[in-house]
């Protein structure tokens, strides 16, 4: 007969180790336990309403110390409890207890300005990938009054988590900073010493996300269209079904690629082999991509290799390759070892290797190259080299290419976190609760070619963050879009330039600010490097918006009113600073014009005074103007004397209002 469980704990012949571990299944009584931001180095925020919260048997008495004083609270039916301590004076370490049934420890927390980092990649990008452009930033990063928690990326859609998946409070050090996010430690490094108050980052953000992701439920009910289309998603188990489904048919494409690929065909000297002799091969020029080339748009696997000379001051020695960014998916050998691989286009790739792979003389170089759409290649005007010993080889130029196998495009696979409501269900839900001093907001590349959509996104959605977060005027500040693409001749249309002009008209909306950064991006990569102009600009806007600098200038130029005489439009700005100057001292550019038939033409301007006036000969009378509208805008040089650049605009007053 099985003995009860009061009878094993009570007998003597049970260890006391597993009587203490029996003790914990125990349902009597459940143990105390906090949410996982409320942990070891934690930053609470100074001088607002903190909550500590969490979870114990309903009806259980919780204690928390802190400071020397204790507050007290009684679960609810549900098993949560929370107090609220009063504002807070910044400094630290100081530690926490939390007693109930048990106790538990919260040790290491100062109190200073907490910052929600969110949006897309390029708030998510790390410090580890700027480590070549910012060497000296990441060695004398050791501060641990700066702080990040990384909330890992979860969507739901049935209903709000209570609690993030994972993460840790991490302090910045040179080996620790390689995890933070580059916008918002840059940004952090600057409000940490200008205020000399701990900061602590929160980096809450998924790459690609569209802005409806971070909508909560209640916010989606003023956009019919993506509520439907969350709706399917609130099944559980047909999202599994769909999952298991598009898995199926995606691992079916990869295993169709490798059984066709002709360079690891069995039986056959592998193409990555250095023996293997690669003749009848065709030649391409690298960087370029296949598609502009006698190979056209073919999805699958193309093989390149690259014969060196490497000199003997470059061998036995760690080595570095460099190629740049490459589309889409790639795997890399040199001398046959594989010393690199990635699985999507967008990160640099940057492969380090040992001292033992290069050899005096003859190396080869092979790059497996998965297609996924048909444009596949090497993204130009990024570095192709081959460093060791302080020596390096370019590898542009003239490489040997084989198609290893065809394919038809991959197919089409549901990508779960972008659709409406399931970031914010998944990562701000659980964040709610935790007082924060504002948000820094890095995102719209993924709603680029919906932006009527967009405006009403964008606003709904920092007024549904500031509701939820109880914090009707919370700082929202966010970075507009970067100059990205390639260069247009002519005046022409621009989604990211609607995205832009979007966000400089939510600067409508009390205690928001932007950071322009249509100077600070790179034509073919929509990750720029410089992660340091947006932190920087970013701080400027705390600045003002929350930290209540009223006589800093914060901002370029930004577009207030136009009035036409004749054939002359002259338009006026706010955040002109100490004056409007076109950068360089040259012709003032990037302004174009149209009449009433709306054809946009290029247009002369100068400044006068405080004003700006565009006029081009061939307009009659000007109706609308427009300055830098572009995905990548050449020339536009509209500054003030602070060197803050003029955010895009376009005079028409109605643009973008459609959508809905």
């Amino acid at each position: 007969m099985r003995r009860s469980l009061s009878h094993l704990l009570q007998s003597a012949a049970v260890p006391l180790a597993l009587s203490a571990g029996l003790l914990t299944l125990a349902p009597a009584r459940a143990q105390v336990r906090l949410p996982r931001l409320v942990s070891n180095g934690m930053v609470l925020q100074r001088d607002a309403d903190v909550r500590i919260w969490g979870w114990a048997q309903p009806g259980e008495a919780v204690a928390v110390s802190f400071l020397g004083k204790t507050y007290r609270a009684t679960t609810g039916p549900d098993g949560q409890w929370r107090v609220q301590l009063p504002h807070l004076k910044p400094g630290g370490p100081f530690e926490m207890s939390i007693k109930a049934s048990n106790q538990l420890t919260v040790k290491d927390i100062l109190v200073g300005d907490v910052w929600l980092c969110s949006g897309q990649s390029n708030m998510e990008t790390p410090m580890s990938r700027l480590r070549d452009k910012y060497p000296d930033v990441i060695a004398q990063a050791a501060n641990p009054r700066i702080r990040q928690y990384e909330v890992p990326m979860s969507y739901a859609f049935t209903k709000p988590r209570a609690d993030v998946t994972g993460g840790s409070w991490i302090a910045a050090d040179p080996q620790t900073v390689l995890k933070f996010s580059g916008v918002a430690y840059f940004f952090a490094r600057e409000i940490n010493a200008k205020y000399q108050v701990p900061v602590g980052i929160i980096k809450d953000a998924v790459g690609g996300s569209p802005a409806e992701a971070w909508l909560s439920a209640d916010a989606l009910k003023q956009f019919p269209k993506y509520e439907q289309q969350a709706a399917p998603y609130r099944d559980s188990a047909a999202v599994a079904g769909i999952k298991q489904k598009e898995q199926a048919a995606i691992g079916s494409w990869y295993r169709q690629l490798h059984q066709a690929d002709q360079g690891e065909a069995p039986g056959q000297t592998p193409w990555y082999a250095p023996t293997y002799a690669a003749t009848g091969w065709k030649t391409m020029l690298v960087p370029g991509y296949w598609a502009d080339g006698e190979l056209g748009l073919v999805n699958g696997v193309v093989w390149f290799r690259k014969e060196v000379e490497v000199p003997a001051g470059m061998t036995s020695k760690p080595a570095r390759l460099e190629l740049g960014t490459l589309v889409d998916a790639d795997s890399t050998y040199i001398n046959g070892k594989l010393v690199g691989t990635t699985g999507y286009q967008y990160p640099p790739r940057k492969y380090d290797f040992g001292a033992d792979v290069l050899k005096p003389g003859r190396n080869v170089i092979t790059v497996r190259l998965i297609s996924n759409g048909g444009r596949g290649g090497f993204t130009k005007d990024k570095k192709y080299e081959l460093t060791a010993g302080g020596q390096t080889l370019d590898l542009r130029g003239p490489w040997q290419y084989q198609l290893g196998a065809t394919v038809p495009p991959t197919p089409g696979s549901t990508t779960f976190q972008y659709q409406p409501g399931g970031l914010f269900n998944g990562m701000i839900a659980p964040v709610l609760p935790y007082a924060i001093k504002g948000v820094l907001w890095y995102q719209g590349e993924s709603n680029a070619g919906r932006t009527g959509d967009y405006q009403a996104l964008f606003n709904g959605m920092i007024l549904d963050w500031r509701q939820q977060f109880k914090q009707p005027n919370l700082p929202f500040l966010y970075a507009q879009l970067p100059n990205f693409m390639a260069v247009r001749k002519e005046p022409s249309e621009s989604g990211w330039a609607e995205v832009r002009d979007v966000q400089r008209r939510g600067l409508a909306l009390p205690h928001t600010g932007m950071a322009v950064l249509i100077d600070a991006g790179e034509w073919n990569d929509i990750h720029p490097l410089d992660k340091q102009t947006p932190g920087h600009r970013l701080a400027l806007a705390a600045q003002k918006v929350a930290y209540g600098d009223s006589k800093l200038v914060s901002s370029g130029p930004l577009y207030q009113a136009m009035q036409t005489a004749g054939n002359k439009a002259t338009l006026s700005f706010s955040s002109i600073g100490g004056g409007l100057v076109a950068k360089g001292e040259g012709e003032l550019k990037g302004f174009a014009i149209a009449g009433p038939d709306k054809k946009f033409v290029w247009a002369q301007a100068r400044i006068e005074g405080n004003k700006v006036v565009v006029w081009n000969d061939q307009v009659a009378r000007p109706t609308v103007v427009r300055y830098a509208w572009a995905d990548n805008p050449e020339g536009a040089n509209l500054y003030n004397k602070e060197g803050l650049p003029a955010s895009p605009f376009t005079t028409a007053a109605d643009a973008l209002l459609q959508g809905f």
